[in-house]
């Protein structure tokens, strides 16, 4: 199946990758290998994870505190955000709306 990211959802990535880069060097690109192991792990079982809100599902990093919030739509799967699990909790739901 395929996984589209909503542009902030990416953006999320890119911002969290720098951050880990600045404290440490090649942590970021750790947080970058994670993300994608939880996106595989998605596709391969999309239903494996719990409901976040409504039929949002959500998938925990194992090494990392973030989230990734996707949507099982018909043909793919649709990440809405890539969260971190201790700041602003629910900031992302009114992506939903959009």
């Amino acid at each position: 199946m395929k996984v589209f990211f909503d542009k902030l959802a990416k953006l999320e990535i890119n911002d969290a990758v720098g951050f880990y880069d600045i404290e440490i060097k090649g942590l970021g690109k750790r947080f970058k290998s994670e993300v994608k192991a939880g996106i595989r792990r998605i596709r391969e079982y999309p239903y494996a994870w719990p409901k976040e809100k409504d039929d949002l599902r959500r998938h925990l990093l194992h090494k990392f505190p973030y989230k990734i919030i996707y949507s099982i739509e018909k043909d793919y799967i649709y990440v809405i955000a890539v969260a971190h699990c201790h700041r602003r909790p629910d900031y992302w739901i009114d992506r939903m709306l959009a």
